[in-house]
Order: C-alpha cells, then sequence, then structure tokens
C-alpha cells in the first residue's frame, strides 16, 4: 500500500427520507460535502454522498465527485464502504475508492485500486467533521 492523501471535509447540505416507519433506523440521504486534500495529490474537494443507513445504524456511503488539484487537474472520484456506528462521537469509517482522471500527470490512476480509513468526528460545536486516509493497493506478484 502507497499513501495516496488525506482528505477532511463537512457536509454543507442533508436531506433524507425515513423509509420503514418511526421505528427504523432506515434511511436513505443526500449530503453535499465540501473539503480539503493533502498528500500526493492535494487540492480543493467537493461531493456528493448518497448513502442508506441500515437498521443497524451502520451507512452505506455512495459517494463522487471531484478533487481540484493544487497543480490544475481534476480528479473524479468514486467511493464506496461502511460507516459504522461506532463508537459515539468518532465513528469509524471503512471504504474502497477509486479516481479517474484526463490528466497526463495523473492518468496512473485510472485503473488503480484505492483503501481509505476514517472516523466521523463530533466538534464542542455541534458539527461534524469526517477525515479518511487513503491509500494505493499496490499490485505485487504472487510466490510460485
Amino acid at each position: 500500500m502507497e499513501p495516496l492523501y488525506r482528505v477532511r471535509f463537512a457536509y454543507s447540505g442533508g436531506w433524507g427520507a425515513e423509509l420503514a416507519g418511526p421505528d427504523s433506523n432506515e434511511r436513505q440521504m443526500f449530503f453535499l460535502a465540501e473539503g480539503r486534500c493533502e498528500g500526493r495529490i492535494s487540492g480543493r474537494f467537493r461531493g456528493a454522498n448518497h448513502p442508506y443507513r441500515r437498521g443497524d445504524g451502520t451507512f452505506l456511503p455512495d459517494f463522487q465527485g471531484v478533487i481540484e488539484t493544487d497543480d490544475g487537474a481534476e480528479v473524479l472520484f468514486d467511493y464506496r464502504g461502511y460507516g459504522r456506528a461506532y463508537p459515539v462521537g468518532r465513528r469509524q469509517i471503512v471504504a474502497s475508492g477509486t479516481h479517474l482522471s484526463e490528466d497526463e500527470r495523473y492518468r496512473w490512476l485510472n485503473d488503480s485500486l484505492s483503501v481509505g480509513v476514517g472516523e466521523v468526528r463530533s466538534q464542542l460545536d455541534g458539527s461534524t467533521q469526517l477525515i479518511l486516509e487513503w491509500s494505493e493497493l499496490v499490485w505485487e506478484p504472487l510466490e510460485e
């Protein structure tokens, strides 16, 4: 695994629909995200997440967006995974991701797979910040 970037973001808007009545946690949601990436890819981060929350409180992210890099490129991303309902105040995130770019400097991403781990952090002011560290999964030959 090779470190790729760390992203910090918050949701600037959100909407949702209860799916199974008032006694269930099931919900379809839609969030707009804004933040910043730092690392091998650095720049402005914007996206839309439309996760499903299961009855056990686990979120299933379905997250797409763009990183506008500091050096003028655009990198599209697609994240999937699990937003765990624990621990309270610092919920865990495990995810897989793909990235695409037409910019020659980032074309190496077009057939790579990334994995991310992170947290949903509750802030003292009542807001929420999400932080994920992404790494590129690097192919290595199998032993005979």
